[in-house]
């Protein structure tokens, strides 16, 4: 097992395992020093994320899916995505998700990708659900579990200012809203899974929680993928 793809697949696990939305109990285990030597077992049972990773290691030959390229083109996206066949991917998740209701993903084999996007905008329902309703719990949702870009502004112990673009809906498309800033953790109780951040950093976001710093190349990657999912889902009809 990758310990770079362990604690990688940690900092972004970490925020909904906290809050009780996926994942095994006793989320505090992912911050404790030496978490990263049972994370193989841990990651299992995120069975949403765990069935995306084991795909994308499948399609790229790679026998871990720990690996940290896997594990970064779940959450951030990279070349092994291109190596992912969208039939093959929605057919996995017809066998993983069988009797889920909600979603658009059965009919999304020529657009299917294995990334964290699919996931949020595809397969949970939210989405449909804003579609139909313009429901404001579904817009929230959709915009705290996708992982998103922000620019830290300022820094106060444990806290940060982010500012970073909130989803919107227009009544007819999802759009990015004007900037906002926004108070985030990166560590609580003294334990976390970055060294830190500083005023000016690009960092990706998950619910309320800092999970890496990030180069402008991963920032452009999340970005550009999110960008196509908002394209895809509307086009879609209500």
């Amino acid at each position: 097992m990758s310990a770079e793809g362990a604690l990688l697949f940690a900092r972004y696990a970490y925020p909904p395992n906290e809050l009780g939305y996926c994942g095994p109990d006793d989320a505090a285990a992912l911050l404790r020093p030496g978490a990263v030597a049972g994370m193989e077992e841990r990651a299992r049972q995120f069975e949403g994320a765990w069935c995306y990773l084991e795909f994308l290691a499948e399609a790229a030959g790679i026998p871990d899916p720990l690996d940290v390229r896997v594990v970064e083109a779940y959450w951030i996206g990279n070349e092994l995505l291109d190596l992912a066949d969208s039939g093959a991917l929605v057919a996995r998740l017809l066998d993983r998700f069988r009797g889920q209701t909600g979603g658009t993903w059965r009919e999304a084999a020529h657009r299917a990708v294995p990334h964290h996007s699919f996931q949020v905008f595809d397969v949970y329902p939210w989405a449909v659900l804003l579609r139909g309703t313009g429901n404001p719990t579904a817009l929230s949702v959709l915009d705290q579990c996708r992982i998103r870009t922000g620019v830290v502004v300022g820094v106060d112990g444990e806290s940060a200012t982010v500012e970073s673009c909130p989803l919107s809906w227009d009544g007819e498309a999802l759009v990015p809203a004007p900037p906002r800033r926004e108070s985030v953790r990166w560590s609580t109780g003294g334990r976390s899974l970055i060294a830190g951040v500083s005023p000016g950093d690009r960092v990706a976001l998950h619910w309320d929680w800092v999970c890496d710093v990030l180069t402008d190349e991963q920032a452009a990657r999340i970005e550009s993928i999110e960008g196509r999912r908002h394209s895809e889902i509307n086009s879609l009809t209500a």
